[in-house]
């Protein structure tokens, strides 16, 4: 994802984000930051995943979708780099979504996680803020066997010096967010 972003300019670095992981309340979180800011009067994006209905669904501004030539456009103008670097879908979403978000010049974006956060393609960007929902047991596969584990994955987005919210106490890896945020001076 780094080297699809710096192919194209490195749209992240473009506008100021707040980002968002944890197992449930994401999208919930997202969308209330979205309309808070857009009540505000700041242009803003939104990007959340999955889609229920269509792709579009997944990067909005301000409540609209981007259209579907937009991103058939996108698509075929990058079709080179895609082919040379092979990245995921979701890697080329996420790359879309901030590409989108400058091009429309936004404000603020709201960017949520796919999964985890130290890993996730998102983790690109140099927010604002940072925000993490509730942990549970979601991508053991990928994430791990128990909480902590699964907590440690998501603090993989807090930043140095960045501030981090952590929604609900759970006693059980309090302990998690509280040294990565000591570490990381958060």
């Amino acid at each position: 994802i780094q080297e699809l972003a710096a192919q194209i300019g490195n749209p992240q670095q473009h506008f100021k984000s707040l980002h968002i992981a944890g197992t449930n309340g994401k999208g919930s979180s997202s969308h209330f930051m979205a309309s808070i800011l857009q009540e505000s009067g700041y242009r803003v994006g939104l990007y959340t995943s999955p889609h229920l209905k269509s792709f579009t669904e997944r990067i909005k501004v301000n409540g609209n979708e981007v259209t579907k030539e937009w991103v058939v456009a996108f698509f075929l103008k990058h079709q080179g780099l895609i082919s040379e670097i092979r990245p995921s879908f979701f890697e080329w979403t996420v790359l879309m979504a901030f590409a989108y978000f400058q091009e429309q010049g936004v404000d603020y974006a709201i960017i949520e996680t796919g999964l985890g956060g130290r890993l996730d393609s998102t983790n690109i960007i140099e927010p604002i803020a940072t925000y993490i929902t509730n942990i549970g047991y979601d991508h053991q596969d990928i994430l791990g066997e128990t909480l902590p584990e699964i907590a440690t994955e998501k603090a993989g987005i807090i930043k140095r010096h960045i501030p981090i919210l952590i929604s609900e106490r759970q006693e059980e890896i309090e302990e998690v967010f509280k040294s990565t945020a000591h570490a990381c001076e958060a």
